[in-house]
């Protein structure tokens, strides 16, 4: 288990803090002001959940293979990781820990590789299958080198957010709010440094600890809009009743807003809805296949539509993965 040495935190705000009143006592309200925020980050963080994070090992895991395919191929490393993060729900779906995909690429015509079954879109879909994390990367960014892609590469490396909803228009995927999860993957984590070169810096204290602060205190839910329907993307961790507080909005009411029968932790990279939702998905979505992972709750916050009329259109389909439900 990591250990957050809270000494250099202490360092660190106090020279943070601004100064203020005569010199002969700001070092003193300095002193405690660094001292106050000091205790309320220990008393309000949950430092070995955060030190263990497995999407935190992802990105120390990966990082570097994502630079390495952005110097030769031209994608921002915060899309590669952004990506591997939400498609292989950070190295620990099937499809990763078994077959070593990464991006949920299909097989597609031209895939003469070994391959494997999943359900996504429709049940028993062809996945490829590489021998190893890296075949992944690179065959991800041969994949976004295709003709189908080619607006992209127009973009400047660091606009992780044209890339993102690039790849949502491009056909990436058919979740509606894809390009919304990339990017709140990537501003939650700073994933955009990676776009720079950075690589992390390791058995630094006060280096580490400033960045654990850094990142604590952007740790912030963005509302976003979608058919009209306001929400935030869940991250790892959150409950209804912290994004509640966070919004200031009663948990009852975000209870409701989403279906949920009691507070708890929310799947991460979910919508949270701040207001009712639809009845119906969409135009153009007709149905969907539940995923691994997936259920009719997952499915209907996905596309924003109300839970009970999801169960209305689909009353004698069991709530399993595998299973293909109208949406319309």
């Amino acid at each position: 288990m990591k250990t957050i040495h809270f000494l250099p935190l202490y360092r660190i705000l106090s020279r943070l803090l601004p100064y203020s009143g005569e010199k002969s006592g700001s070092n003193n309200i300095r002193h405690k002001a660094a001292i106050l925020l000091t205790s309320i980050i220990i008393l309000t963080v949950t430092i070995p959940t955060f030190a263990a994070n497995k999407y935190e090992e992802y990105i120390e895991k990966y990082s570097d293979m994502a630079i390495e395919q952005m110097n030769l191929y031209g994608i921002p490393a915060s899309i590669t990781l952004a990506q591997g993060l939400l498609e292989s729900a950070a190295g620990q779906s099937t499809l990763a820990r078994e077959g070593n995909n990464h991006f949920g690429i299909k097989c597609h015509s031209e895939w003469t590789g070994p391959s494997m079954l999943r359900n996504d879109d429709l049940p028993n879909e062809c996945f490829r299958v590489y021998r190893n994390a890296a075949e992944s990367f690179r065959d991800h960014s041969l994949f976004l080198r295709r003709k189908r892609y080619a607006e992209l590469f127009d973009l400047d490396i660091k606009d992780y957010t044209g890339w993102a909803r690039g790849l949502k228009r491009c056909g990436y995927a058919t979740d509606p709010n894809y390009a919304a999860r990339l990017i709140s993957i990537i501003e939650l984590y700073q994933l955009q440094n990676f776009d720079a070169g950075f690589r992390r810096q390791h058995n630094q204290d006060a280096a580490e600890t400033a960045e654990f602060i850094h990142k604590m205190l952007q740790r912030k839910h963005v509302i976003r809009r979608n058919r009209g329907l306001h929400y935030v993307i869940a991250q790892p961790g959150d409950t209804y009743s912290k994004i509640a507080l966070e919004l200031n909005v009663k948990v009852s009411n975000l209870l409701k807003f989403n279906d949920a029968a009691k507070d708890g932790e929310i799947k991460p990279w979910e919508e949270v809805y701040l207001q009712e939702k639809l009845y119906e998905a969409p135009k153009g979505e007709r149905r969907v296949t539940i995923g691994e992972g997936e259920s009719f709750h997952s499915v209907a916050q996905r596309f924003g539509m109300k839970l009970s009329a999801l169960r209305e259109l689909n009353p004698d389909t069991p709530d399993q993965p595998g299973e293909t439900l109208r949406l319309r």
